[in-house]
């Protein structure tokens, strides 16, 4: 089994309330790719709400292998949500890891 992790830190010039609304929406988006992506075996997703560290969602999923991770990547619904995603990116961190 692969465990996806990935951290998302997003620009800081977003007004408050867009940026709370962008999180939102971003957090159910990531959370509803399991509906359509089959090799997505879970996804947790959280909007960070400790002000004293500099990421602001995180991502963990589970796929049963190397090959599947790779069709979630590419799938189009999963690019959808990239697209959101890259607009107000600022860094983003990944760690893929067997169990």
């Amino acid at each position: 089994m692969i465990k996806h992790v990935v951290l998302f830190k997003f620009k800081k010039d977003l007004e408050e309330s867009a940026r709370a609304e962008k999180l939102s929406e971003l957090k159910q988006a990531l959370d509803d790719l399991k509906k359509h992506i089959p090799e997505l075996i879970s996804i947790e997703t959280g909007i960070n709400a400790n002000p004293q560290e500099s990421y602001d969602l995180s991502l963990i999923s589970e796929f049963k292998g190397w090959d599947e991770l790779k069709t979630y990547v590419i799938h189009p619904e999963h690019q959808k949500v990239a697209v959101i995603i890259r607009e107000i990116l600022e860094e983003r961190a990944c760690v893929d890891y067997e169990v």
